[in-house]
């Protein structure tokens, strides 16, 4: 088939679309800095009028600033997507952002590992706010939303996780776990709505260079070198580069794809443990010969 051929039959599937998500809303929590800031300011470039929540309003103003700078629309709500209220306000937002009341995306992004301990050293109170800002608020958004998403004919949720809910991490043992959950429920769910047009899917992130997890605090001071022994791409991955994978999967290049979890690791994942030597003469499955 000629090169020709081929382009415009991607343009006629939507692949080439420079706004697969024109006409649509797209909800998304913490949208205003690091992977949901990315998602918040491409879903926008992508045609999507954006609901946006964050917790800091200079976040939030800043991502909305730079979607209208690009021509692009967006509302904002701040607030703790933690609390009953705000996600009351959120779904009022998105409800009164076009005349039909659609919601055609929702991305639940919002997750800290913090605070995290070793178990032997954590509270109910740790395991009941890493519950509340990793899981129990992707209930109750998603809970809000997936109705008018339904009346507006279906859709796309997206819920971001962790790579560290696939694998053991030492000392964040609870935090893995509700990223455990988070993946459970968007199969669980993924299985309850299809025949209602909504897709659920997820994103694994590992080593991004976001505010909550900064190339800094990763690196400690070790040698930069060391980033091409611990990630098989060589560096850290940027929150355009989440968002990108965040747009497949809100958007019909995914039509066909529910139920599943992408990791987005620069191969973290499938190294499982192996490690680049310093010397760059081959692998080791011991760090201290690195």
């Amino acid at each position: 088939m000629p090169v020709s051929d081929g382009a415009s039959y991607l343009e006629e599937m939507g692949v080439l679309d420079p706004e697969p998500l024109a006409g649509r809303v797209a909800v998304i929590t913490g949208g205003g800095a690091g992977i949901g800031g990315g998602a918040s300011r491409l879903l926008a470039r992508a045609g999507a009028l954006v609901v946006l929540n964050d917790i800091d309003a200079g976040y939030a103003e800043a991502a909305a600033k730079d979607i209208a700078d690009a021509g692009g629309r967006a509302v904002t709500v701040v607030g703790d997507i933690r609390e009953p209220a705000t996600v009351a306000r959120l779904r009022e937002a998105a409800l009164a952002a076009t005349p039909e009341g659609r919601v055609d995306v929702l991305v639940n992004n919002v997750g800290d590992y913090r605070p995290s301990s070793v178990f032997l050293r954590s509270t109910e109170e740790d395991w009941a706010a890493s519950h509340a800002i990793n899981f129990e608020h992707v209930l109750r958004v998603t809970q809000a939303l997936l109705p008018p998403m339904i009346e507006s004919g279906g859709g796309s949720i997206v819920n971001v996780s962790t790579v560290e809910a696939l694998r053991g991490i030492p000392g964040c043992p609870v935090y893995s776990a509700y990223n455990a959950a988070v993946i459970a429920f968007t199969k669980s769910l993924a299985v309850d709505v299809g025949r209602k047009g909504v897709r659920v899917n997820c994103i694994a992130p590992d080593m991004a260079q976001t505010l909550q997890t900064p190339r800094e605090q990763m690196l400690r001071g070790r040698d930069e070198k060391l980033i091409q022994s611990w990630i098989p791409v060589g560096r850290f991955g940027e929150p355009d580069e989440y968002a990108q994978v965040v747009l497949f999967l809100a958007s019909d290049a995914s039509s066909y794809v529910t139920g599943h979890v992408l990791p987005v690791d620069g191969g973290t994942t499938a190294a499982s443990g192996w490690y680049g030597r310093a010397d760059g003469r081959g692998w080791t499955n011991l760090p201290d010969q690195a």
